[in-house]
């Protein structure tokens, strides 16, 4: 069976992940920090500007808190992409560190066009702390069908009235090849011929890229510019992004509470069904 709905509740080896200054502040540039406006963010960009202490993005927690995926069956790589990604901060992240992070299967869902696997991954620094918890969703194109519970619906309802705020990024032309020197080198972000495999005209920015941007966005809105304030995020990738297209993120807040969505110029939403936590 390609996909095998028996994974549900299938651990993978622990992983264990140290990183330092370097590594936040290439992911820092990797999302888009500093972009056409190189004086500011410094705090995420440098680690030697006169009066700036280095501080680190958010979403790098992301990264630090993946760990091998267990297996849950045969696919062709190319038609996998992500779909959710759903992050909780426990404390702020350091500049530098080591965490420790199992990842476990959670779901396998049949949506029918294709399969939707979810997996859950918490990062622990040396001591025992927890840093963050890291759950996502893969779909995989074209393997569904197979039985399986289509799994929940989700819902989700901003506050009606217009956002209370709008920002627009830009990304590179390269920023694919940037971000995935924090490494996720999947080919599809890379690659003609690997992305052409998976039906795509040319290489597509990597989602968690995206998501970064969405978080340096909110960091600087509802957060105030402050990292340590935002304490969860979470989305759904809708749509792919090219890298050198432009990204807006809109968000209403109401309280602790943010309902956010990233869209490009054509109106054409790539995260929807956003929320984060901010304290």
């Amino acid at each position: 069976m390609p996909i095998d709905p028996g994974a549900v509740g299938r651990e993978g080896e622990p992983r264990t992940r140290s990183w330092d200054s370097t590594d936040a502040l290439l992911y820092a540039v990797g999302v888009g920090a500093g972009l056409g406006a190189p004086a500011q963010e410094l705090e995420f960009t440098t680690e030697n500007s006169d009066g700036v202490t280095q501080r680190v993005l958010p979403t790098f927690a992301v990264l630090l808190s993946q760990a091998p995926t267990p297996d849950f069956g045969e696919f062709d790589r190319s038609m996998l992409v992500h779909a959710e990604q759903h992050l909780v901060l426990h404390r702020p992240v350091p500049v530098e560190g080591s965490v420790t992070t199992t990842a476990r299967v959670t779901g396998v869902h049949d949506k029918g066009s294709g399969a939707l696997v979810s997996v859950e991954a918490t990062a622990v620094l040396d001591g025992g702390e927890p840093l963050a918890t890291n759950r996502s969703a893969v779909f995989i194109r074209g393997e569904g069908g197979f039985g399986g519970e289509r799994g929940p619906t989700q819902t989700w309802s901003p506050p009606d009235r217009a956002p209370d705020h709008t920002v627009t990024y830009a990304t590179r032309p390269e920023q694919a090849l940037l971000y995935r020197l924090s490494g996720d080198r999947n080919p599809l972000h890379s690659d003609p011929a690997f992305a052409a495999k998976g039906g795509f005209d040319t290489p597509i920015l990597h989602g968690l890229c995206t998501y970064g941007v969405t978080g340096r966005a909110l960091l600087a809105t509802v957060c105030g510019g402050d990292p340590d304030r935002l304490t969860a995020m979470s989305g759904r990738f809708s749509a792919t992004v090219l890298p050198g297209q432009s990204l807006t993120v809109d968000a209403w807040q109401d309280g602790a509470d943010v309902w956010f969505r990233t869209r490009l110029d054509d109106g054409t939403v790539v995260i929807d069904r956003g929320r984060a936590t901010v304290g």
